[in-house]
């Protein structure tokens, strides 16, 4: 699945968004816990792990940052926690004219026939409202 969005902000203001994990929680609606800082002892940095305690009777799962390039891209996979056996997100950031076009795609996968759908249509849903409220402070 494939979301786009266009901000008239700078890449790094839409990058240092998105890189706080705190604020994906607001997009997602979940509740969010920073488990273990980045390898540079960043928060939100390259390695960092943060639960994700989605509302609703979905279960909290873990994601990893497993790639950072500051006001690029920021990639993330789920390490524990889903029924999921492949679920990696990325984001990409490019300047326009404007500001920033954002780029977010998630690939997901499980070891149970259709079970990737259902959880598809909810991500959509969920990320989809999300990002259509957004309104990054400038």
């Amino acid at each position: 699945m494939r979301f786009v969005k266009d901000f008239a902000l700078p890449p790094e203001k839409v990058f240092a968004y998105f890189a706080e994990h705190h604020n994906i929680g607001t997009i997602v609606k979940a509740e969010i816990t920073v488990l273990k800082k980045g390898d540079d002892g960043d928060p939100n940095g390259l390695g960092s792990i943060r639960l994700l305690n989605p509302a609703g009777p979905v279960p909290a799962f873990e994601e990893t940052v497993t790639e950072l390039v500051p006001n690029e891209t920021i990639e993330y996979k789920v390490t524990k926690g889903t029924p999921l056996n492949h679920h990696v997100g990325r984001l990409t950031f490019e300047p326009t004219a404007a500001g920033t076009h954002m780029e977010w795609k998630i690939e997901i996968g499980t070891a149970l026939p259709g079970l990737d759908w259902v959880i598809a249509k909810v991500l959509v849903r969920q990320i989809g409202s999300g990002l259509d409220k957004l309104v990054i402070p400038g």
